[in-house]
């Protein structure tokens, strides 16, 4: 569990989208905090002090302490809007959360160890499932990853939710089977790939094209009379040779 952030904020009079663009223009980022069974309330944030946590990454499944005036108060980003050119946060939608409170939050997975497995080794691939995992968990327990070790796994071998260690007070949100994570995949044989390309190419080809190149054979061998025929052609060539004769 990572460290709570302090984010100090001021009450904002008024909601609606006039003074959502002042706050804007006074360099603050607009948001409100909801939930608890308590009202809704509309604050601003400095847009610096924001801009720093939501560089920091994973910034929806972090937990922090919004401070309005003496009230101090625990929250989860649930939506973020960001500017569409320069991609800093508009707005920011909180979720209070009691001390004692059970949140929904995504976790990334990672994976380590990919020398280690035999199936990479041999030229297969990972082909990641899901590369986050939705879980319930109490606020204070958020795991920064789910780390999963490749070592043994061989080509064709699937990676489930039940081989990923979950701490305690922590389950997946799908209870009711071991979805997949990640498999090995083998890779495609070179042989098999160039064997393909060429039945492609073969398929391609004009069937006009391949009829005139059969066709091209006939032709060439009519060019000397068959044996029996007429020899039209011949007997055209025979009176050019007579007045060579004449002398």
């Amino acid at each position: 569990m990572s460290e709570i952030v302090e984010i100090k904020a001021t009450a904002r009079p008024r909601a609606g989208k006039g003074a959502a663009r002042q706050a804007r223009r006074e360099g603050n980022v607009p948001a409100v905090i909801y939930g608890d069974n308590q009202p809704a309330e509309i604050i601003a944030i400095n847009g610096n002090d924001l801009w720093k946590q939501y560089i920091k990454g994973h910034f929806t499944s972090s937990v922090f302490e919004i401070a309005v005036g003496s009230n101090k108060i625990r929250v989860i980003p649930r939506d973020v809007q960001v500017d569409p050119v320069k991609d800093h946060p508009i707005h920011v939608d909180f979720l209070r959360i009691g001390k004692d409170g059970v949140i929904r939050v995504s976790v990334p997975v990672r994976f380590v160890n990919h020398a280690q497995s035999p199936g990479l080794k041999r030229g297969g691939v990972l082909n990641i499932v899901r590369h986050d995992v939705e879980i319930f968990c109490p606020f204070d327990r958020i795991p920064a990853a789910f780390e999963i070790d490749l070592e043994g796994y061989e080509i064709g071998k699937s990676i489930h939710i039940s081989a990923v260690t979950m701490p305690e007070g922590v389950k997946p949100v799908i209870a009711n089977r071991d979805f997949t994570i990640a498999t090995i995949a083998g890779a495609k044989n070179k042989d098999d790939e160039e064997a393909a390309a060429a039945a492609g190419e073969a398929a391609a080809v004009d069937p006009k094209a391949a009829a005139a190149a059969k066709g091209a054979a006939p032709a060439a061998k009519g060019a000397a009379p068959a044996k029996g025929a007429p020899a039209a052609a011949a007997g055209k060539a025979a009176p050019a040779a007579k007045p060579a004769g004449k002398k």
